[in-house]
């Protein structure tokens, strides 16, 4: 039996690797002569990729011809981490979903909008249409008002004076001083609901989790035939926000 070939390597792929190590030991850059020596490489293939790099962001060239890490390297990092971050609550909501055979989500509040980070759903829990972006639907969703419950009177207001409270259902709540209201007086606070306002026969949960000093919201979506559990629900996702916070600020 003839041995099996190895996996199929792209060269250049790797020697681009190479040469952002060779730059990342440069704190102040270094030319392009200099990661060429120290990576082996032929000094017109170093200054191919090093054009390359620069192009795309990844590798930065400095005034005086040294090379640095570029911008584009440190989104990737940011992007990193935040995986990394996620990937700690995945299991947590994942048994959520499970335990209350119902979608989970998770959003944080970043750059002055409600963002979508996680949904672990399931076949048998399938998520929510989402017909219209969180972005835009703040006013609607119980997770985009724990977090407009959460923030303080200043930066609520900001968030409510760019976002239109679009009629997205006949029970959205499109008044101001009604969802200013229900917002300060939540009966299930700190927990809120979404009862058919984002969406015809869908009710929601959710509660308010934070990334150290970000906010979010982790929250279920349940057809709204099981209205009735919804106290229940809530009682299962405050003890799972509290472990999605812990693993959330804990420092990589």
């Amino acid at each position: 039996m003839a041995e099996q070939a190895g996996p199929t390597l792209i060269t250049s792929v790797q020697r681009a690797m190479r040469l952002l190590e060779a730059v990342s030991a440069h704190e102040n850059g270094a030319p392009a002569k200099q990661l060429a020596r120290e990576t082996g490489l032929p000094l017109a293939t170093a200054y191919h990729l090093l054009r390359t790099l620069v192009h795309d962001g990844y590798v930065r060239k400095l005034d005086d011809g040294g090379f640095v890490l570029g911008d584009k390297l440190q989104s990737l990092r940011t992007t990193g981490r935040a995986q990394a971050l996620l990937s700690r609550v995945r299991p947590t909501l994942g048994a959520l979903r499970d335990e209350l055979a119902s979608a989970a989500y998770l959003t944080f509040y970043e750059e002055g909008e409600i963002r979508v980070a996680e949904i672990v759903d399931g076949p048998g829990t399938p998520r929510v249409d989402l017909w219209v972006g969180f972005e835009d639907a703040g006013h609607a969703t119980a997770l985009g008002k724990s977090v407009l419950r959460e923030l303080d009177v200043e930066a609520r207001k900001d968030y409510l004076s760019r976002h239109q409270l679009a009629d997205l259902t006949p029970r959205t709540i499109t008044s101001l001083p009604e969802l200013l209201r229900r917002l300060d007086t939540a009966p299930m606070a700190p927990a809120v609901t979404d009862l058919e306002e984002y969406a015809l026969g869908t009710v929601c949960v959710a509660v308010p989790v934070y990334s150290g000093d970000t906010l979010g919201s982790l929250g279920v979506s349940l057809p709204v035939n099981r209205f009735s559990r919804l106290q229940e629900v809530r009682e299962r996702l405050l003890p799972t926000a509290s472990r999605v916070t812990r693993s959330l600020s804990l420092t990589i």
